[in-house]
C-alpha cells in the first residue's frame, strides 16, 4: 500500500471509529454486520442493570391547547435504544399535521375516542382510514401521514416506533418545510403566485386545529388510488389469539397484518395474581405500556444481575433483546398491557418450554437434583399462569 493510499485508509478508519464512538457502539468486525448487539452496550454492561421504567404519562411532553404528545426515547429512558414510544391525545378539531419520520416506522394502538388518518406511499397511492378503540395502524418508514381526532370527543392513542433514537433526528412536518422554503421556489413548485403563501404558517404547527372533520371520508385531490396493502387492523375486534386460566393474549405480526414488517403488537390481559411466565425474545426488544392495572416486571441480565420494577397505569417498561423477564399482576384488578416488538415476526422462548424440552437426566445433572423432581415440572410450555401456578 502506497503512502497516499495508507493515509486515506487511516483517515477513513478514524472517521468510522469516531462515528461509532459518538453513537455508543462499534461496528461488528465479523459475522452479520447488521447485528450490532454483539458489541457490549455501555448502558447494559455495568455491574448492575439500569432502570427499565419510565413514567410516561407523568412526563411534561409537548402541549398545545388540550392536545399533547409525551415521548419515551433514549433521552428519557437510555436503555430503550431499539424502540421509542409516544402517548398522544388530540382534542376535537385537532390533528397531528401532515408529516413523516425519516428514521422510524410507526405502529399505533387506539385507547380512547376515534381517529382518522391519511397516508401516502412512494408510488402516490393514498389511504384514509377511521379507527376506534382497539384498532391499530402501521405506517412504513418515511411514508407521509396525518392523524386527526374524529368526532366531538377527544382521542388517545399510543405510538410505537422501531427506533429508540427517532425523536433525536426529528419529525419532518409540512408547515416547517413550506414555512422555511423560499417563496419563489414554492411558487415554481406548485404553479401559483408567491402571494399565495403570504398567510401560511412561518413555523411548525405540529398540532393543527380547525373544524370538526366530516363524518364521511372525503376523496383526495387526485381521487382514490389505494395501496395494495391496508394500513389498518382491528386487533381487539378479533378473538384472543390464546386464552389461559390467568389471562388472554391478542397478538398481530406481519403474518396477519402484512404491511407491518418491522413491528409486532400484543395486548396482554392478566387477572389478579396471574403471571406471564419467565421467557425471552431472541430476535427483538420489548416495549411495554400499562393501559390498566399494576404489574411487577422482572429483568434478568446474566452474571447474577436481576432487577424488578413496578409499573402502574401510564408507565413504560423496556426489555432488551435476549434478556430474560416476566410480568406479574400484583394489583387487585385485571391488568392490561400494550406490548410492542421491533420485529415483523414474533418469536419467544419460555423457561418452562426450555426445561420441558430436555430429558430428566440432563436436568438432573445440570441442577444436581434427583430426576424425579423434574417429573413434577410442567411437561409443556406455560405462557400464563393464574395465582395458583401452572396446571399439572
Amino acid at each position: 500500500m502506497s503512502d497516499p493510499q495508507r493515509r486515506e485508509f487511516l483517515v477513513a478508519a478514524a472517521g468510522i471509529a469516531s462515528l461509532a464512538t459518538l453513537s455508543g457502539a462499534q461496528p461488528a468486525l465479523a459475522g452479520d454486520p447488521s447485528f450490532m448487539n454483539n458489541v457490549p452496550d455501555p448502558v447494559l454492561s455495568g455491574k448492575d442493570l439500569p432502570t427499565f421504567k419510565f413514567a410516561l404519562e407523568k412526563s411534561e411532553g409537548k402541549v398545545i391547547g388540550n392536545s399533547y404528545g409525551k415521548e419515551a426515547t433514549v433521552e428519557q429512558l437510555p436503555i430503550s435504544k431499539g424502540i421509542a414510544g409516544v402517548s398522544m391525545r388530540l382534542e376535537p378539531g385537532a390533528m397531528r399535521e401532515l408529516h413523516w419520520h425519516a428514521t422510524a416506522a410507526e405502529w399505533a394502538f387506539v385507547i380512547e375516542g376515534r381517529v382518522r388518518t391519511t397516508v401516502i406511499d412512494p408510488y402516490g397511492r393514498a389511504e384514509t382510514n377511521d379507527f376506534e378503540p382497539g384498532d391499530i395502524w402501521y405506517f412504513p418508514r418515511g411514508h407521509g401521514h396525518m392523524l386527526q381526532c374524529l368526532g366531538d370527543k377527544p382521542c388517545h392513542f399510543i405510538l410505537i416506533f422501531d427506533n429508540g433514537y427517532f425523536s433525536e433526528f426529528g419529525t419532518f412536518s409540512i408547515t416547517d418545510w413550506i414555512g422555511h422554503a423560499p417563496k419563489p421556489l414554492l411558487a415554481k413548485n406548485f404553479g401559483v403566485p408567491e402571494s399565495a403563501f403570504d398567510s401560511f404558517p412561518k413555523e411548525e404547527v405540529y398540532f393543527a386545529r380547525g373544524k370538526l372533520p366530516p363524518a364521511e371520508q372525503s376523496a383526495p385531490l387526485q381521487g382514490w388510488v389505494l395501496p395494495p396493502e391496508t394500513h389498518k387492523y382491528r386487533l381487539l375486534a378479533q378473538p384472543p389469539l390464546a386464552v389461559y386460566p390467568g389471562g388472554r393474549e391478542w397478538r398481530v405480526d406481519s403474518s396477519r397484518f402484512p404491511i407491518a414488517k418491522t413491528i409486532t403488537g400484543v395486548v396482554l390481559e392478566l387477572d389478579p395474581g396471574a403471571l406471564r411466565t419467565l421467557h425471552w425474545h431472541p430476535t427483538a426488544d420489548e416495549w411495554q405500556y400499562v393501559i390498566d392495572g399494576t404489574v411487577s416486571v422482572t429483568l434478568f441480565g446474566s452474571h447474577g444481575r436481576f432487577r424488578t420494577e413496578q409499573l402502574d397505569q401510564g408507565d413504560v417498561g423496556y426489555i432488551p433483546q435476549g434478556y430474560g423477564h416476566s410480568i406479574e399482576n400484583v394489583g387487585d384488578k385485571p391488568a392490561r398491557i400494550l406490548i410492542g416488538f421491533n420485529t415483523g415476526i414474533y418469536e419467544g422462548i419460555d423457561l418452562s418450554q426450555w426445561i420441558a424440552g430436555n430429558p430428566t437426566d440432563v436436568l438432573a445433572s445440570n441442577f444436581s437434583q434427583p430426576p424425579e423432581l423434574f417429573e413434577k415440572f410442567p411437561h409443556h410450555d406455560v405462557f400464563i399462569t393464574d395465582r395458583n401456578g401452572p396446571a399439572k
